[in-house]
Parts: structure tokens; sequence; C-alpha cells
């Protein structure tokens, strides 16, 4: 008869160590979409995500539109005299008093970042557009100057101001 010292590796040793390497690795695999699916879906990310504009692209007078959170964003890179004739308006006779200094972000006047929905109904207004060649919504009326600030109709308020900050002198981040 034969004896197998104990320092010796058998046939059951290594059933025992592949049986335990293929339920662990079963285990893992049975984890990863377990923890997965309680991540959020990928379009409820993006929806609320910060996203980044480069300003670099943008001329001197020109008006671009990019959406967050499924919003239309106005980015207005204004002239010199669409920022003195904001600056000059009278605050007092406004509907929605507020100055131009509190509508862009100190030390970057050109730039103006509103969310294009008007505080009318909600349509979307026109750039470029109406008495005050700042923003006009063409279903109730709705003119806006080139603050974003409403000047005439039926809008109670002015356009709203996204949260957004320059990561630098040519790219904001909103949201």
């Amino acid at each position: 008869m034969t004896t197998v010292s104990s320092a010796e590796h058998t046939r059951r040793d290594f059933l025992y160590i592949a049986t335990g390497a293929v339920g662990a690795v079963g285990a893992a695999a049975a984890l990863v979409p377990l923890i997965a699916q309680m991540n959020p879906d990928a379009s409820t990310v993006a929806a609320g995500a910060p996203i980044e504009v480069d300003l670099a692209p943008i001329a001197e007078g020109q008006i671009v539109k990019v959406f967050w959170r499924s919003k239309p964003i106005f980015i207005s890179h204004r002239s010199k005299k669409e920022i003195e004739e904001a600056q000059k308006v009278n605050v007092g006779t406004l509907p929605d008093p507020e100055p131009d200094s509190a509508r862009v972000k100190q030390g970057h006047d050109p730039w103006l970042v509103v969310i294009g929905i008007c505080t009318h109904l909600g349509c979307i207004p026109l750039a470029h557009q109406g008495e005050y060649n700042g923003f006009f919504c063409p279903c109730h009326g709705s003119a806006y100057d080139t603050s974003g600030r409403i000047r005439k109709g039926p809008a109670p308020k002015n356009l709203p101001l996204p949260p957004y900050q320059f990561v630098s002198d040519t790219k904001i981040r909103i949201g």
C-alpha cells in the first residue's frame, strides 16, 4: 500500500481550487451587471451634465445657440455698442429691473449667456430681432434688449440666466 504525504498535491486539491476559482469568477460576473444597473441611464446623466463651450470661434456680434438640459442657451458675443446701450438704460423704467452688470460675469462684459425661453409662455425668441435688437418672441410680441431684459410685451421677467462660469478666457462651463 502506498501512502501520500500531506505535502503533495492531489487531484482532489486541484478540483477544490478550480471549483473555488470558477465560483469566484461566476459571482463577480453576476455582481457586475447587478451593480451597473443601479447607475442612472446615460441619457439622464447627459441631460444634467455640465457642458463646456469654446467661445473662441464666436465672432463679435454673433449669437450661438447650444442645448443644456434640453433647454436652448443663447451665448451672445456683444459689441462695445451693444454693451454701452445695455449699460445706459434707466433700470427704474424696466418691468423687471436688473442692471446689465448683474446679467454678465464681472470682467466678461462682452459675453451674455441666457436661457432662450420666453418668460411669458415658454416660446423660443429670435436673436438680433425686435425693437431693441436683442431677442424677440414672435408668438406674443415680447421684446428683450441686448442684455436679455424684458423691455416690451407680455413677458413678466427677464430671460433667465443659467448657472455658468468661465473656465478660461475662451471657455465656459454651463451647469
